[in-house]
């Protein structure tokens, strides 16, 4: 390859790859992982017969969407061993990035579905791929991709979003619950608390993180009733707020240094749902913007 055909194999890439990235991350769950698998595209697209592609996007998302499906294969049977809860890599953005509606109990849906189902939802109804498209990118006929996009929506209906919760307001109560539960001001925790309100936290074995889902009100303020003396000890910190893949949400410094995300499901006024992410490995991305 000349000087010359490398510049030319990067200018039409270098376009395509944060929607190449987002494809990845959506269908795997973990930004570290999406960039591999970028990667891993635009070596191949190096190497390809570049004047024999028509559509470099096209070419490109059967590459990604085929290297996803691999990597699916084994991201399976991680998770099956996983320690607690699993909850995908935070992505934190302002509201003005936030491009689609795919927050993060969609995500966590998403695992419930096979690898094609997953692979059809993420490409049609996220991206707006055509399922012809979508059939040769996983050698299936159209129809069988239509098949596989309905039950995909079937098996997530229930975690997409009833409506859109104005980014202000969803701010302001992630601001009040950070102001409560970093004080152990229980009766303003229980004010912005669902009754069946549940935290997942994952630590994945590695930071210590409740191993199962805490359910209902009552626990949740015990649990953070317990917690409260821990953030005043070690002088909780907050860094940022913002989208956590699409919930409102902050991210913190907590004891030993440790950074931590919190996502807020909200409906209405209410939280039915606060996501922590402690895993070190899944924050790792996040120290160069946050900290830095």
């Amino acid at each position: 390859m000349t000087a010359a055909e490398g510049t030319d194999a990067i200018a039409a890439f270098n376009p395509l790859r944060p929607r190449l990235t987002r494809v990845a991350y959506r269908m795997l769950g973990s930004v570290a992982e999406a960039e591999d698998i970028v990667q891993e595209a635009f070596l191949r697209w190096l190497d390809a017969d570049r004047d024999a592609v028509r559509e470099p996007a096209a070419f490109l998302h059967r590459i990604v969407t085929r290297l996803c499906l691999d990597q699916l294969k084994s991201a399976r049977r991680r998770r099956e061993t996983y320690i607690g809860p699993w909850l995908p890599e935070p992505l934190i953005v302002t509201p003005e990035e936030d491009i689609d509606d795919v927050t993060l109990p969609l995500m966590m849906a998403l695992e419930r579905l096979s690898p094609l189902e997953r692979a059809v939802f993420v490409l049609h109804d996220v991206f707006g791929v055509g399922f012809e498209e979508i059939a040769a990118t996983i050698r299936r006929k159209p129809a069988t991709c239509r098949q596989l996009a309905s039950r995909a929506r079937a098996n997530v209906r229930s975690a997409r979003p009833r409506y859109t919760l104005p980014p202000d307001h969803g701010m302001q109560i992630a601001s009040a619950f950070f102001a409560a539960s970093r004080s152990g001001d229980i009766e303003a925790l229980q004010a912005l608390l669902a009754e069946d309100a549940t935290v997942y936290t994952d630590g994945g074995g590695k930071a210590a993180a409740p191993r199962r889902p805490v359910i209902g009100c009552d626990k949740v303020m015990k649990l953070f009733a317990a917690l409260a003396p821990i953030f005043s000890a070690y002088m909780s910190r907050l860094l940022h707020y913002g989208l956590v893949n699409g919930l409102p949400g902050f991210v913190s410094i907590e004891e030993g240094g440790r950074l931590q995300t919190t996502a807020l499901q909200i409906d209405g006024d209410r939280i039915i749902a606060i996501y922590v992410t402690r895993n070190p490995e899944k924050l790792a991305h996040l120290e160069q913007n946050v900290l830095h």
